[in-house]
C-alpha cells in the first residue's frame, strides 16, 4: 500500500544525502518533496501541515546542523514523527477486570466489519481466551447468517438471536450476558449494523446497543482503501457514539495509505490491528514504529521474525541447523522449508518486510511468483524417497518421469535441481558454518 509513498520519501532522503549538510534552503526543498508525497498518498492536509512544521523545527536544530551525518539525523526525525502520527507506542486491547469483556465493532457497510469480527475472535482465541461471537443488527436479521458461517469455519462459538428476542434488545442482551457468564465466555465480540454512509438512524441504533452493552472496547473498522472517506467516517463515529480504538482493513491493497497516516491524528484513537488479506490469519497487531520504518524503506524485520516464530517448530529448526552444519541437507528438507515458507504468507509480502535500502534492497524489491513454491513442492512430491536423499540419481529419464507426475515441464525440474545445488554450495561456506556452529 505504501510503495509509492516509500519511493518518494526515499528520493527525498537521497537528495539530502547528496547535499552534504542540511541548510534551511535544501531542507525547504526536501520538505516540499515530502509534503507532495504525503498529499499524493491522500494524507489529511492538516496532518501534513503539522507534520511538516515539527520536522522543520527539529531538522534545523543545532544537533542536526552540527552532525557529521545530517541526512541520517533527518531520517531519524522523520521516522520518529511518522511513528507519532501512527500512534506512538503499540496499544493493547483492553480487557475488563470482571469478565466477560465486550468488544463492540462499528463501521460502514463494506468495510469488512463482519469478517474482522471473525479474525479478532481467532486472534483472542490464540492468546488463550474463549470468545463468543454475536450479531446485533436490529434491522437486518439476515446479518446473523454471515457471522454464523464465519464462526463455524473458525470453530468459534456463536450466539444466535431470534427475531422476537431482537424486538426487545434490552431483554435479549441481558439473556446474552447470563449465557456468557455461565459458560465462561470472554470476550463477547459484537457485530453491529452497517450502512453505506453515516446517518442518524444508524447512530441512534448504535447508541442504544452501546448503552445496553457498555463495551470495554468500541472499535471502528475502517476500509483503508477508501482513504480520507474512512477518516471522515471514523471522525463521525467518534463524535456520535465514542470510540476507543481502530482496526484498518485491506491494508494489503493498492490504495495510497492516507487513512493509516491520518486516522489516529484526526480521531485521537489508536490503531490496534490491521487486516492484510482476506484469510482469517491475515490479521496483525499494529506497531506504529515498525510501520514507520517500512514506509521509510527501512524494513520490518521484527514482524518477519514473529511470523516465522508463529509457524516454526523449534525441534525441526534445530534438526535443520544440524543437517546444514553436517552438510546433510536434502531435497526432502528443502520441501519442508518451502511448505513452512508458504505458511507465512506470500513471498512478495515476506520480502516486503525487508529493508529497501542497503544490501537487501534488490531482494526486498524482487517480484516473486508465489505459484513457483507450489510447483517446486509438487515436483519434489513426485520424486521417490531415494531421489530426494540423493539428487545425483536424477538422470534424464527420471526427470521426465517426475515432470509428468507433477504436471510441470522438464525445464522446471531442472531449475529446481539447479537451485538446490546452488543452496548446497552456499551452505558449505565458512561464514554460514560458523554461524551455525553454536547450535547443537
Amino acid at each position: 500500500m505504501f510503495d509509492q509513498l516509500s519511493g518518494r520519501l526515499e528520493k527525498m532522503m537521497k537528495f539530502l544525502r547528496g547535499e552534504g549538510k542540511v541548510t534551511e534552503k535544501n531542507m525547504t526543498e526536501a520538505l516540499k518533496m515530502m509534503r507532495l508525497a504525503l498529499l499524493e498518498a491522500d494524507v489529511n492536509y492538516k496532518v501534513v501541515k503539522e507534520f511538516e512544521a515539527r520536522i522543520r523545527e527539529k531538522a534545523l536544530g543545532e544537533e542536526v546542523l552540527r552532525s557529521l551525518t545530517p541526512a541520517q539525523q533527518v531520517l531519524k526525525i522523520v521516522r520518529d514523527e511518522l511513528t507519532g502520527i501512527l500512534g506512538g507506542q503499540q496499544k493493547a486491547l483492553i480487557f475488563a477486570g470482571s469478565p466477560p469483556s465486550i468488544f463492540m465493532l462499528v463501521g460502514l457497510q463494506g468495510s469488512g466489519k463482519t469478517t474482522t469480527c471473525g479474525k479478532l475472535a481467532r486472534w483472542v482465541a490464540g492468546i488463550g481466551k474463549n470468545p463468543l461471537l454475536v450479531s446485533f443488527d436490529l434491522k437486518r436479521l439476515a446479518a446473523q447468517a454471515q457471522l454464523k458461517t464465519i464462526a463455524a469455519s473458525l470453530g468459534v462459538s456463536f450466539y444466535e438471536m431470534t427475531p422476537d428476542e431482537m424486538a426487545s434488545p434490552r431483554d435479549a442482551l441481558k439473556e446474552l450476558m447470563i449465557f456468557a457468564r455461565n459458560r465462561a465466555f470472554d470476550p463477547l465480540i459484537v457485530d453491529t449494523a452497517g450502512r453505506l454512509h453515516v446517518d442518524e438512524d444508524l447512530m441512534e441504533e448504535l447508541r442504544l446497543v452501546k448503552d445496553i452493552l457498555k463495551p470495554v472496547e468500541t472499535i471502528y473498522v475502517g476500509d483503508a482503501m477508501t482513504g480520507q472517506d474512512a477518516v471522515r467516517s471514523a471522525q463521525a463515529f467518534e463524535e456520535k457514539i465514542g470510540l476507543t480504538s481502530v482496526i484498518l482493513t485491506k491494508l494489503d491493497g493498492d490504495a495510497r495509505g492516507g487513512a493509516a497516516l491520518s486516522i489516529v491524528s484526526v480521531t485521537g484513537k489508536p490503531i490496534k490491528f490491521v487486516g492484510v488479506g482476506e484469510k482469517p490469519d491475515k490479521f496483525d497487531v499494529f506497531h506504529p514504529d515498525r510501520m514507520a520504518s517500512r514506509i521509510l524503506g527501512m524494513g520490518d524485520i521484527l514482524t518477519l521474525i514473529e511470523k516465522a516464530e508463529e509457524e516454526a517448530d523449534t525441534d525441526e529448526a534445530q534438526e535443520l541447523a544440524r543437517k546444514i552444519r553436517k552438510q546433510e541437507f536434502t531435497l526432502e528438507d528443502f520441501r519442508k522449508q518451502l511448505v513452512q515458507l508458504k505458511k507465512m504468507g506470500s513471498v512478495s509480502g515476506i520480502l516486503g518486510h525487508l529493508p529497501q535500502v542497503g544490501p537487501l534492497k534488490n531482494l526486498a524489491k524482487a517480484e516473486v511468483d508465489d505459484s513457483k513454491i507450489a510447483h517446486f513442492v509438487a515436483i519434489i512430491n513426485s520424486m521417490t524417497s531415494r531421489e530426494r536423499e540423493n539428487p545425483k540419481l536424477l538422470n534424464g529419464s527420471r526427470r521426465l518421469r517426475i515432470a509428468k507426475g507433477s504436471g510441470r515441464p522438464v525445464h522446471e525440474v531442472n531449475q529446481l535441481v539447479k537451485q538446490f545445488q546452488d543452496m548446497q554450495k552456499m551452505m558449505k561456506k565458512p561464514q554460514l558454518q560458523k554461524m551455525l556452529g553454536g547450535l547443537k
